[in-house]
Formats: structure tokens, sequence, C-alpha cells
């Protein structure tokens, strides 16, 4: 359908300013030979029946595109269709006069037409131009939309497929580390390896069940990385310690599944796993106005050998805010001889970016 006979209110609009041209040419043809009350009565319904002639331009244009189209070729297009129209309408406008003509008051119609043929066509002309100047205008407004539509399309599938990328290699990195412990523990205490498998299970059913979410509580999530320190303090004991204080304000912030248990996983391997005595893992969250800060903090061995992985686990969190919140979210890490600090900086609301309307709580 033609974009301006798609919607009532710009068909409105464009019968109005059709109806104004028609009354500007009543002026004209009053100014010559015709009475005022026959130029308008011949004028304003000539100019709406051209208004109807001038939209079939609209498919001329898109015949002819601007970027494609020789300009000769184009010019000699739209003025040869610009003289047939004029032509037509004009014809048609004999018509309407020689109706008119039929009563006593507007006998004298036909021979002032007659006379202002020549500036009729020069109008029905340069009108036929003008619609196809404002047509090239549509096609090219709709294209332009169109592309910013199937590019921020692209951009969003993109985002999702990195989004599940991600997390896919969250939950087999987080698996291979549990395995690896609960391997240990089978030769030297089986009691313990059983426990730590149905900690595991536990902890893979609840991950299971926000795997197909985009966000959920900050509540959940903090439930997600308790499960993880349940099933390594199996293996850790009392070398392992939790400080948590969390903001009641702030359970409810919305929040990517899996966000929080790389970093807390980072600290019990990289911190508490080399500290003979083991250590305090602190969890801070706090609502502050219309932003979340969670900080995890874990001391760390001065002398620990040198990390055999690649930090996979944190560069993940820094993809998946990026991906999710752009600007919106930040990370800075704390890293001192004797204690590692990373510190999250979100949203409270939830994702800023394009996939917030995917957003779904449990």
């Amino acid at each position: 359908m033609h974009p301006i006979l798609s919607q009532r209110r710009i068909f409105l609009l464009y019968l109005t300013i059709w109806a104004g041209a028609g009354g500007f040419l009543a002026v004209l043809l009053s100014a010559t030979v015709m009475a005022p009350g026959g130029a308008a009565i011949v004028a304003v319904p000539m100019m709406l029946v051209y208004s109807f002639m001038c939209l079939a331009s609209y498919y001329l244009c898109r015949t002819f595109p601007l970027s494609r189209t020789n300009i000769l070729r184009l010019l000699a297009a739209h003025g040869l269709a610009a003289a047939v129209t004029s032509t037509l309408w004009i014809s048609l406008g004999r018509t309407w006069v020689s109706l008119l003509s039929e009563v006593s008051v507007f006998a004298l119609l036909p021979e002032g037409y007659e006379s202002q043929i020549p500036l009729l066509f020069g109008v029905g002309v340069v009108m036929f131009l003008l619609s196809v100047a404002v047509n090239y205008s549509i096609i090219t407004f709709n294209a332009t939309r169109e592309a910013e539509r199937q590019a921020m399309e692209l951009r969003f599938l993109a985002q999702e497929a990195e989004l599940r990328a991600l997390r896919s290699q969250i939950n087999p990195h987080f698996l291979f580390n549990s395995l690896n412990s609960i391997s240990a523990l089978t030769t030297h205490n089986p009691e313990q390896a059983r426990a730590m498998t149905l900690g595991l299970a536990d902890f893979l059913r609840k991950t299971l069940a926000t795997s197909s979410l985009s966000f959920i509580p900050l509540s959940e999530e903090v439930d997600l990385v308790n499960a993880f320190l349940s099933i390594e303090r199996i293996r850790f004991g009392k070398r392992l310690r939790v400080d948590q204080t969390v903001d009641p304000a702030a359970l409810s912030c919305p929040l990517p599944p899996l966000l929080l248990q790389p970093l807390v996983e980072n600290a019990v391997a990289h911190g508490i796993g080399h500290i003979v005595d083991g250590g305090t893992i602190d969890l801070r969250v706090e609502r502050q106005g219309n932003r979340v800060m969670i900080v995890v903090r874990n001391p760390v061995d001065p002398d620990r050998p040198a990390a055999r992985g690649h930090g996979i686990g944190l560069q993940n969190v820094r993809d998946r805010l990026a991906a999710l919140y752009g600007g919106d979210a930040h990370i800075d890490i704390d890293a001192r001889p004797d204690e590692y600090e990373v510190t999250l900086l979100l949203p409270a609301d939830g994702a800023t970016a394009s996939i917030a309307s995917a957003m779904q709580f449990s």
C-alpha cells in the first residue's frame, strides 16, 4: 500500500495540503478572466482529483530508484510522466467545467478555462514533480528506518548469541573444577565426596532453573553463590570462611544469572586455596540509589605461584557486563600483595540495553 494511504492522519494532512494548493490555483485563475466563485469551484475539486493522480508517482519512483538510475533517464521518465499526467488532468478538468456550464451561472466557464490551459499545464507539471520529490523523500526515509531496524535486530541476535556462549563457558568451567575436587576426595574421604556430589547436583539444579532467563533477582544469585560455597566448604573445611553482608533493599534488583559465581570461585581457587590457614571471603552487596554495588574481597598469598589459567571467568564477567549494560555497568579490580578485591557497579533496575525486554523472573 502507498505509505500516504496507510495512515489516516497522513492521508488527511495530504488532502489538506492539496486543498490549500487548490485555493492558491483559484487565486491565480481569478486574477485573469475567471470570476472568483467560478475559479474556486473549478480549481479546488481539480486539485483534489490531481492529488490522487500524483500518488502514482510513488510507484514510478520505486521503478527508478535514485541510487541506481542514470540522471538523464531519471529526468526523461519523470518529465514524460509529468506531461502525460498533467494533460490527462486538464482533460478531466475540461469535462468538469463542461458539466458546470450546464448551470447558467457558470455558462462562461469553458471559455475562461480554455484560455488558462497553459497555466494549468505548468501547474500540473510542477505539482507532479513536487510529488516525485516528496515520494523520493518517503522512500529514502523508510529505507533508512528499515536499515536501522535490521541493524538493531542483528545487534540483538549477536548479543544474545554472545551471552549464550559466555554462559556456556562459565558452567563447564565450574563443573570441571568441581569434578576435580570430588575426584580428589574419593580416595581419602568418600563421605565428603558423596556430600560434595549431592551439593554439586543441587547447585546444577538451581542453575538449570535459571538457564533460560536473562535476569534473576539478586536474592537468587546470592542463593547460587551460597550453594557453590557449600560445595567448597566440604573441600576446605575451616580454612574457608565467609563474611556476607547483603542490603535487603538490593535483593529484588535484577542481574544476569551466574554473574557472581566466577568471582567467588576465583576468590576460593586463587585466594583461599593458596593460604595454609585459609581466610575469609567478604561478600558485600549494597543498594546506592539507582545503583547496586557488589564487592568480593579475599586474602591472597604474596608468594603464591602464578595462576595457570587465563582468567576466563573474570573476562566472561567483563564481556557479559559490556554486552548487557554497555557503559552503564563498571567492574573495578584492586589487586594488592595480600588482598584481591573486585567491585561491580550495576543499574539497580536491570539492563538498559536492547535486550531489557527479554528480562524475566522465575
